[in-house]
């Protein structure tokens, strides 16, 4: 039955390819008939699977793992990467974010500095934030003319798809929370001593653009989930959701790849070592 559902979740939080998408329609304390309860014990269960498919598609070495993270400050991110890394072996897999872009990045291609990053085969890489502030941040506040982040959407597709046809798999994690429970998370990372070291006064100002960034995401999870690549839209309101959802859909991913551990072919069938 909780396989079941897991399967269930992962089509209903999916971003159909070549439909059209309204994040607003989406409500982001959708938690599809879960409890917290059963919710908690559901994703205990599969970090335990995540952690056996992780370790035989570590040594089987035939694809690849990407795991892009995107969403408004406070949406969870940190934490979401925290949970479904913990299945992981830290010697198969890490971690890169991506800020404003250096002297030598903005010299280049916008993603050339990603391309950098992506995980070898056998590997499992996560992105907090990505390629995707090209079509978002820079969206919003006007970085480059409009023809030009328009253009990357198609040119995102192409990277994607390049990446996918040669053995990596994309999943692509959009935490969606509503403004009010950003208030509440920004003012409590604010009055907490241990977290108000993640606060800035610049979260206080994208607060005021909310609008012009729901309709940016609507526009990137629209023009570039593709079945390739998929976006998936994560109810985080409540952390115990967010990664059920999330370690459900990597892990029902890695079940689709059966991956086993490989068996040298050039070993005798017995082997007594003395």
């Amino acid at each position: 039955m909780a396989m079941s559902r897991n399967k269930d979740l992962r089509r209903a939080l999916r971003v159909d390819p070549e439909a059209k998408f309204d994040l607003s329609k989406r409500d982001p304390a959708d938690f599809h008939g879960w409890e917290k309860d059963a919710g908690e014990e559901a994703t205990k269960e599969l970090l335990g699977r995540a952690d056996d498919l992780h370790d035989r598609f570590w040594a089987e070495g035939k694809h690849a793992l990407l795991l892009v993270f995107q969403g408004m400050d406070a949406s969870g991110k940190d934490g979401a990467i925290r949970e479904v890394m913990s299945a992981f072996n830290p010697q198969g897999c890490y971690v890169a974010s991506f800020k404003v872009p250096t002297a030598e990045e903005a010299a280049h291609d916008f993603l050339w500095r990603v391309h950098k990053k992506v995980p070898g085969r056998g590997e499992v890489g996560v992105f907090n934030r990505s390629h995707y502030e090209e079509v978002l941040i820079v969206r919003v506040n006007e970085l480059v003319p409009r023809d030009v982040w328009q253009g990357r959407y198609e040119l995102i597709n192409d990277f994607e798809k390049l990446l996918s046809d040669t053995g990596t798999i994309v999943l692509k994690f959009m935490l969606h929370i509503s403004p009010e429970q950003q208030r509440i998370r920004l003012q409590e990372r604010f009055d907490n001593a241990k977290k108000r070291w993640k606060f800035s006064m610049g979260d206080l100002e994208v607060r005021t653009r909310w609008d012009d960034y729901m309709e940016a995401y609507s526009d990137a999870l629209e023009k570039t989930s593709r079945d390739n690549a998929p976006w998936y839209v994560i109810p985080s309101e409540r952390n115990w959701f967010r990664d059920l959802a999330v370690v459900s859909i990597v892990t029902e991913t890695l079940e689709d790849l059966k991956p086993d551990y490989p068996q040298p072919d050039d070993l005798p069938e017995t082997l007594t070592v003395t």
